[in-house]
């Protein structure tokens, strides 16, 4: 166990739950609850209909938190802020109601949205220096595809892949007056509103669910063990073609020339 994982273990239980971490224990399994016990459970599986309604209870939640602190606080009211960056209703989709999916990760949603931010704000601010507005109008086009291009690529660089970032990207460049109003602080406030999402999402996701599945990376996959008890690693050190098989024994004894039992390499595919 090694990075935040393991920080999340030393902390008590109150407070790593609602970090997205569950402790195993050991003793015995018990038997899956039923009924309005099945929907009260805090743990294991959940029925369809309380994923629903917690994805409400979230989506709800999360938009009206970000849309009360930028109606209500006069520094934001005063700069022109708006009230909610569009691209954060389908950040809600992922983070409320896909929340096992790699592309609804922390990581994922305040990275993919900050590097949205920031090229859409360059690619405005560059584009701004074409010598008429009539000019700018007319390629517009050019700078939505460049911004959004180079937000995915640089995304998946950076193994933050967040699809509503790419629309974080454009809105700069389509809403003249937002850049206008504020330019670079645009980047905080899309900061800032992923916090927010994420506080939320943290909070309504960790009651009766699981949030976040990981936090920096995904959990390395757990490799089968053999029966000698070693861990079977075929796959992962050898050509993803050749496939260890055990002999097969015919009638009369075992194949010529090879102890019965030994493992025989096998390729598939090759000719």
């Amino acid at each position: 166990m090694s990075g935040p994982q393991s920080v999340l273990h030393h902390l008590p239980t109150w407070a790593s739950r609602w970090l997205g971490y569950r402790q195993r224990r050991a003793g015995p399994t018990l038997p899956p609850p039923h009924g309005l016990s099945k929907v009260l459970s805090l743990t294991g599986p959940q029925p369809q209909s309380v994923v629903w309604i917690w994805s409400w209870i979230g989506a709800f939640s999360g938009l009206a938190v970000i849309q009360a602190v930028f109606r209500q606080a006069h520094y934001f009211v005063n700069k022109g802020v708006t009230p909610i960056v569009p691209s954060y209703g389908a950040t809600a989709v992922l983070i409320y109601g896909v929340i096992d999916s790699p592309l609804a990760q922390p990581r994922n949603v305040f990275f993919g949205h900050f590097i949205g931010a920031l090229i859409g704000v360059c690619v405005a601010k560059l584009f701004e220096h074409l010598p008429t507005e009539a000019r700018y109008n007319e390629l517009a086009w050019l700078a939505v595809s460049i911004s959004c291009a180079s937000t995915i690529v640089l995304m998946q660089i950076t193994k933050t892949v967040h699809p509503p970032a790419g629309a974080t990207a454009i809105i700069p460049i389509l809403d003249k007056s937002l850049q206008h109003a504020l330019g670079w602080y645009f980047i905080p406030v899309v900061l800032l509103s992923s916090v927010l999402s994420l506080a939320v999402a943290l909070l309504t996701n960790n009651i009766q669910r699981r949030y976040p599945i990981y936090w920096v990376s995904p959990p390395a996959p757990v490799l089968p063990v053999d029966a000698s008890g070693s861990a079977n690693q075929g796959l992962a050190e050898k050509n993803p073609l050749e496939i260890s098989t055990r002999e097969r024994t015919h009638s009369g004894g075992s194949t010529p020339g090879q102890a019965t039992g030994a493992a025989t390499p096998v390729r598939v595919g090759v000719p």
